[in-house]
């Protein structure tokens, strides 16, 4: 890895989702960073997201914050910004750091189903549609998440609707606060 891979990578971590208190990188949406450099010019940089979203309202916002912070770097002449469709976006792509931030602002995440971020079985699973299962409150029969503030297992659904497409809130009995959970997708 040069310095300008690593300087690029250093700075695409400090660039939160506008929705979300989470890294673009530990949310999963970075998924390929190109250069091209000729000698003795800058860097020609090239990186693809992947949106949580196809109608996500931040697209724009990401893509915008992406380009100024990385063309701001030393050694960058150009930046170019794709938003691609594969790998498709799941909440196994977001790292243990990203979890356990988000966890720490009170949204929940389900469990992976693969063994890591994204890639293999999540990319096989992608090229075959599969129907989408979402956690229902505990009253319906499956169990709800537990409440990132205290712990407890006695949550339920509030709404299946949250502030975006990608989150539900729930509501915990025990310390009575009201939490997000993003959904398995």
């Amino acid at each position: 890895m040069t310095s300008l891979d690593h300087s690029i990578r250093t700075a695409l971590h400090a660039i939160d989702d506008p929705e979300m208190p989470i890294s673009i990188v530990d949310l999963g949406l970075v998924t390929d960073i190109r250069l091209s450099a000729p000698a003795g010019q800058p860097a020609a940089v090239e990186i693809d997201l992947t949106p949580t979203f196809i109608g996500c309202p931040a697209l724009d916002m990401i893509r915008d914050q992406v380009s100024r912070c990385v063309a701001a770097l030393p050694g960058v002449g150009t930046v170019r910004v794709n938003w691609v469709n594969a790998p498709r976006w799941s909440v196994d792509r977001i790292s243990d750091a990203g979890r356990e931030r988000l966890r720490s602002h009170g949204v929940t995440t389900p469990e992976r189903r693969t063994g890591g971020c994204g890639g293999g079985a999540a990319e096989s699973a992608a090229k075959n549609l599969v129907p989408l299962t979402i956690s229902l409150p505990r009253t319906q029969g499956v169990a709800a998440p537990p409440c990132p503030y205290c712990r407890s297992d006695e949550t339920t659904m509030e709404s299946p609707f949250g502030p975006t497409r990608c989150r539900s809130i729930f509501y915990c009995s025990a310390c009575r606060n009201t939490f997000e959970h993003l959904r398995p997708i």
